[in-house]
């Protein structure tokens, strides 16, 4: 087992998949990509080997938002782009607690955007699940900050002025020591990079192109087409040369001159050329470059899989080593002294 899970309950009899599943009907609109997200995490979360009752979901508000409600597991429907927030808050004070966060794109990076990007920095212990749909799905098809400039939406009528947010791009600025990207239908590829997440000690962010059929529908099916997926889906591997399309023809290379990462036919001649993926590397640098691959209509080439997973301190061990040093030094902490200092003065009448 992972430090990330060393300090969780197991589970005392083997779960399957139906127990992670609540009594609650799920409600989403027939067709939308959330549902196969669901059902991947429940057939994930045995895997773990982890008691329900040491499992939380946090969510913020959005669609995607209502998902604690389906697992079989404690959860919290909290309030809009504060669940990181919330999420650090349980993590860092219960250790014993597989803590994951469900978000949009909406939740996550407009109101949210601050939470979202100190968790990141921070390390704390938890596993954050951006569903990106590219449009406010729950309050009927409002653009948001993923969508791709010119979106014609209700509140875009002549097109969106906003350039959008790349999540992988923003997280890795955020120094994250963990991100990826998936797509919802893509059962094998999702479940395992769900698997890698849950192995991270430390912050783990995965972003999910999910398909909104009533709001925005069609938004990645370039991606998901089965002839042009080969086409145009990078498949991340570490240690593995970043090669795709159809018997592998195209190359992920650095140019020369400018020393940007750029899409070229793979040849004998550039062979040597071709990048390996290494996703452990300790600058997010080429990490970062691979993110710009994505180009904002999904119509040319875009990487899914793990950009970057390294290792550094946990934000949840930091704060208990922490505590556990000032209670030696101290003794237990006077609450009401530490809160008014050496400056508090009484006021006579």
């Amino acid at each position: 087992m992972t430090e990330a899970l060393s300090l969780i309950p197991r589970a005392e009899a083997k779960l399957a998949a139906r127990d992670f599943k609540s009594d609650q009907e799920v409600r989403w609109c027939p067709g939308c990509g959330d549902y196969a997200v669901l059902a991947a995490v429940q057939g994930f979360m045995p895997e773990l080997g982890l008691a329900r009752e040491n499992i939380v979901f946090v969510s913020g508000i959005g669609c995607s938002s209502r998902f604690p409600y389906y697992m079989n597991t404690y959860g919290m429907h909290s309030i809009h782009g504060r669940a990181p927030a919330i999420a650090t808050g349980l993590a860092t004070s219960r250790r014993d607690l597989s803590v994951w966060v469900v978000t949009g794109d909406g939740d996550a990076l407009s109101i949210g955007g601050n939470h979202l990007i100190h968790a990141l920095r921070r390390n704390v212990n938890l596993k954050i699940l951006l569903f990106n749909n590219r449009i406010y799905g729950l309050t009927k098809g409002q653009y948001s900050p993923t969508s791709e400039l010119g979106k014609i939406t209700k509140s875009t009528p002549m097109g969106s002025l906003d350039a959008p947010f790349n999540p992988v791009s923003l997280a890795l600025g955020a120094e994250a020591s963990f991100v990826a990207r998936t797509i919802d239908s893509d059962r094998k590829h999702l479940t395992e990079v769900l698997r890698q997440a849950a192995d991270h000690p430390g912050t783990a962010l995965v972003e999910i192109y999910q398909n909104c059929n009533i709001f925005n529908d069609g938004a990645f099916d370039t991606l998901k087409d089965q002839d042009h997926a080969r086409e145009a889906v990078i498949r991340l591997a570490h240690g593995q040369p970043i090669r795709f399309g159809t018997d592998n023809t195209r190359a992920v290379v650095r140019n020369e001159h400018t020393g940007d990462l750029e899409v070229v036919e793979a040849t004998p001649a550039n062979a040597s050329r071709t990048l390996i993926h290494d996703a452990h590397a300790a600058s997010p640098t080429t990490a970062f470059a691979l993110s710009r691959l994505a180009d904002p209509d999904t119509l040319h080439h875009t990487p899914i899989g793990v950009f970057r997973s390294t290792e550094r301190p946990v934000y949840d061990t930091l704060m208990a080593d922490q505590l556990e040093a000032a209670v030696e030094q101290h003794g237990k902490a006077d609450l009401a002294a530490l809160l008014t200092g050496h400056d508090a003065w009484t006021v006579r009448p």
